[in-house]
């Protein structure tokens, strides 16, 4: 992903259309996935996991469990989780994502609803309580509020449900796309307004994207939460991704990706599991 600086001539006018630009962009970007090597949607249709083991330990046993998936792309994990006996609501707000996924859902013969939505407004699309809200991986730095995100979670909690989230580090989001220099801060302040080239599934993918992000840090997240009603059950921070997204990137073990120089020494992804009172 190479960074291009972009002249914005007025940043509030992205600020009210972050939503437009961001489903411009997953539109084109689920494009590329779906036949990218990154996803191997080929090995997923004969059977493979997408989960990973950071979000598995979390989850646990989830057969016979109503599972809320939150931002699920085109939706291999939301599969996987019906693969394990899981009864899975999937919600995108990409339209090519979620029209991909109910496509993909076919093929599998698997049961997953798919909702195309935007976080914000699940709630006027949506009327269901669940015993499992889920998110992973690069999903919240595109909203904006962090409260009335968690409070979005809180709603669609039954009394005693868990929410599980495996994310990136926001440590990793102060970096350059190269991870030279410091560029943004680690606490939420004005929007990133990047222009990319390629994603991260296909770094030579012919597609020019501009987004509007956010960098939410741990305590912000944290707090949100807290703030919606739900505790705190558990709390773990890694040195390494699962995935080999980020530029630079070496794989020390088996699906255990870190950055080169940096090595065992930043936070690359963390996860946590809070309960609803």
């Amino acid at each position: 992903m190479n960074n291009i600086p972009v002249f914005v001539p007025n940043i509030y006018f992205y600020i009210m259309d972050y939503l437009d630009l961001n489903k411009k962009l997953w539109n084109e970007r689920t494009n590329v996935h779906v036949d990218s090597a990154f996803y191997d949607n080929e090995t997923f249709l004969k059977g493979k996991n997408s989960l990973n083991e950071i979000e598995l330990n979390l989850l646990g046993d989830v057969k016979g469990k109503t599972i809320l998936h939150l931002q699920c792309h085109f939706g291999q994990d939301s599969i996987s989780l019906a693969r394990l006996g899981a009864q899975v609501t999937a919600v995108d707000f990409s339209e090519k994502a979620i029209e991909t996924a109910i496509e993909l859902n076919k093929k599998s013969g698997t049961g997953c609803k798919f909702v195309c939505s935007d976080v914000y407004s699940l709630n006027t699309v949506l009327d269901q309580k669940f015993d499992i809200v889920f998110t992973s991986y690069g999903v919240i730095g595109w909203l904006p509020d962090m409260q009335k995100w968690a409070d979005i979670i809180s709603s669609f909690l039954k009394p005693g449900g868990v929410f599980v989230m495996a994310e990136f580090h926001p440590a990793v989001w102060m970096f350059d796309n190269d991870f030279k220099y410091v560029q943004y801060s680690y606490f939420k302040s004005a929007p990133i307004i990047e222009t990319d080239e390629g994603t991260y599934a296909d770094k030579q993918a012919k597609i020019t994207t501009t987004s509007v992000t956010w960098n939410h840090s741990l305590s912000e997240v944290m707090s949100s939460l807290l703030n919606s009603g739900l505790r705190i059950e558990s709390f773990n921070e890694f040195d390494y991704s699962p995935y080999n997204c980020l530029n630079n990137m070496v794989e020390v073990s088996k699906n255990h990706f870190m950055i080169k120089g940096m090595e065992n020494k930043l936070p690359l992804v963390y996860a946590l599991s809070a309960s609803k009172q």
